[in-house]
């Protein structure tokens, strides 16, 4: 898939189906095409600009070596949203973002190095002198360790930009994300106050086909910038 956009794929992705008249933004006003069976719909021809700034940043972001970190934890996304980041080599959290997670990096980073020190004794079989409720309780912690912090367990510093999937479910990390000068780039539906992302993506952030069809974009960017970033390390 590459990252080109036009109109009609972004409209059968459903891209463009907005809230109901009560849950809208003022802000929003202007990225709006109209009203159909109560619901607003996103003007997608403005949309296309808003969408190929934010992958021109993911991309330069990934070229540049940085990291990014997506945030997913609405049920329908999680999967979608951990196989992105995954497929880029980047963190994800997709059970809930952790308070603290860059206001107070060190003390979370403490928290990982204490969950890998626990995996690589576990690995190495050195819970087998333990009796069999201490090796319950160890592996139950481990699960516990593997559901707040595996998808963040080889972050080693605080990323360069956070990539929102729905930035009013996890409005924390969007704050937190500001508050530390982190990029912040979000699929931004009607009701969002496009102005908290640095690059807002004017589109349905309901849908499974439409959040599946920006991720996929976001995707290639960052691996056509990863490719470069590889390139220029061999010249």
């Amino acid at each position: 898939m590459n990252t080109t956009l036009n109109v009609e794929e972004m409209s059968l992705a459903g891209l463009q189906f907005g809230h109901k008249k009560s849950k809208i933004h003022p802000k929003m006003k202007p990225f709006l095409y109209g009203i159909r069976n109560t619901i607003y719909i996103i003007d997608l021809q403005k949309t296309i600009p808003s969408f190929e700034a934010a992958l021109a940043a993911v991309k330069k972001i990934a070229a540049e070596g940085k990291t990014i970190i997506f945030v997913g934890t609405k049920l329908p996304f999680k999967k979608i949203t951990e196989e992105t980041a995954i497929a880029c080599g980047f963190p994800y959290a997709t059970e809930r973002w952790l308070g603290g997670t860059f206001t107070n990096f060190p003390v979370i980073k403490k928290r990982i190095e204490y969950f890998k020190d626990l995996e690589k004794k576990r690995d190495l079989g050195e819970f087998e002198k333990y009796t069999k409720k201490e090796q319950t309780m160890i592996n139950k912690e481990l699960k516990d360790l593997e559901r707040k912090f595996g998808g963040i367990k080889n972050m080693d510093q605080i990323p360069g930009a956070i990539f929102m999937v729905d930035m009013e479910k996890d409005k924390l990390a969007v704050k937190e994300a500001r508050e530390n000068g982190v990029t912040v780039i979000g699929i931004t539906d009607v009701n969002i106050d496009p102005s908290i992302a640095d690059y807002p993506i004017i589109a349905n952030d309901d849908s499974l086909s439409s959040v599946s069809y920006i991720l996929d974009k976001v995707k290639t960017a960052i691996l056509e910038g990863q490719e470069a970033l590889a390139a220029a390390a061999v010249k």
